[in-house]
């Protein structure tokens, strides 16, 4: 496992463990982050702070890594298994999802989702 692949394992860990201020510590101040939940992107450490803190109070998300690769922009794209459930357990959606990190300098400044649907459109899918 390159160290790359090793820092974003390091960082699937924390995220399913909910540890925010290390999962923050993995980027830069002026990061882009990829909004799984709604579309678009959030600015910043506290914009991607917030955004979790409001995610985690509504939903439960886990992420298995599935494979590593680095595509021709020397971006890391992470396949991963992603599990969603309600806060009471059930389960609202099941996908594999393609996930993209530009690393400089040792943190994270782009986070990027590869075509998929949003968290929210695949709850509403599995509720109709």
């Amino acid at each position: 496992m390159s160290s790359n692949q090793q820092f974003l394992q390091n960082l699937y860990d924390a995220f399913n463990n909910r540890e925010i201020e290390t999962i923050i510590s993995f980027m830069r101040r002026d990061v882009k982050w990829a909004n799984g939940l709604e579309g678009g992107f959030v600015y910043g450490r506290d914009a991607v702070r917030e955004y979790w803190c409001n995610q985690f109070k509504n939903i439960q998300v886990e992420l298995e890594t599935l494979k590593f690769e680095t595509d021709e922009n020397n971006r890391n794209v992470v396949t991963v298994h992603q599990v969603i459930k309600d806060l009471q357990g059930n389960l609202l959606g099941d996908a594999t999802v393609v996930q993209i990190f530009t690393i400089e300098d040792g943190l994270i400044s782009l986070y990027e989702i590869g075509k998929t649907e949003t968290i929210q459109e695949m709850i509403q899918k599995a509720r109709t």
